[in-house]
């Protein structure tokens, strides 16, 4: 694994892109090519569901990838890398970065969070907790995480439920977690971008707006003026 500084460097003040595409532009088939052409538009780095599509994504690009993989099991909330399994499965395909829940939340293998992100850095990579409250992202990050993102504000039930992204959240990270703050949530345009950064984010991950085209040309679509009847 790479230095963490020079990792951490490399997305400073970047946009990284989350290449989790829906079908009929999902698979590892589609992961790398998606991953390089953002990475050709400027992105400096990539997020990426599943051992295949990270491995897929490690052939063709040099930028650091956040790994995370996602998987459902009966009786528990998390599922964004839940087990320990899951995050070696990805440092293995050439994450540089676990993206994990970084709530605490029980655990399908019985570990705690700060077991489980031990174990990670003992395999050399780094760890970004997914948290969707202040109170997540302080406890990810004495629990040892490195980064702390805004990704699950909104999808919890006691997070603030808002159409845009959660802003405040980031000023509230970035003003005591003492880590660097990562924006993901909702950034659907550039000014949602740039206001991440005018709070102090470290870096803005910006998934479908960039990599479903189903939804880019809906919003078009959108656009065009109906007949009146």
């Amino acid at each position: 694994m790479a230095d963490p500084n020079l990792i951490l460097s490399k997305l400073e003040h970047g946009l990284i892109v989350s290449c989790q595409s829906a079908p009929p532009l999902s698979g590892p088939q589609f992961a790398g090519p998606i991953a390089q052409a953002a990475v050709l538009g400027g992105a400096v780095g990539i997020r990426v569901n599943g051992p295949a599509d990270v491995a897929a994504v490690r052939a063709l690009v040099d930028v650091p990838i956040i790994g995370i993989f996602k998987q459902r099991h009966p009786d528990y909330q998390i599922y964004i890398t839940p087990t320990l399994e899951a995050a070696l499965a990805v440092i293995e395909a050439g994450a540089d970065i676990v993206a994990l829940d970084g709530s605490p939340a029980p655990r399908p293998d019985g570990r705690s969070l700060a077991e489980v992100i031990a174990a990670i850095h003992e395999r050399g990579a780094l760890v970004m907790a997914d948290i969707s409250t202040l109170e997540e992202g302080l406890g990810a990050v004495r629990a040892g995480a490195d980064i702390v993102a805004s990704t699950l504000s909104g999808y919890t039930p006691y997070s603030p439920k808002l159409t845009g992204p959660d802003l405040d959240l980031i000023s509230d990270l970035v003003r005591e977690a003492g880590r660097p703050v990562i924006a993901e949530g909702r950034y659907n345009t550039p000014d949602d971008v740039r206001a991440a950064f005018e709070r102090g984010a470290f870096a803005v991950v910006v998934g479908r707006a960039i990599t479903e085209p189903q939804l880019i040309t809906r919003r078009f679509v959108e656009a065009i003026p109906r007949a009146k009847r």
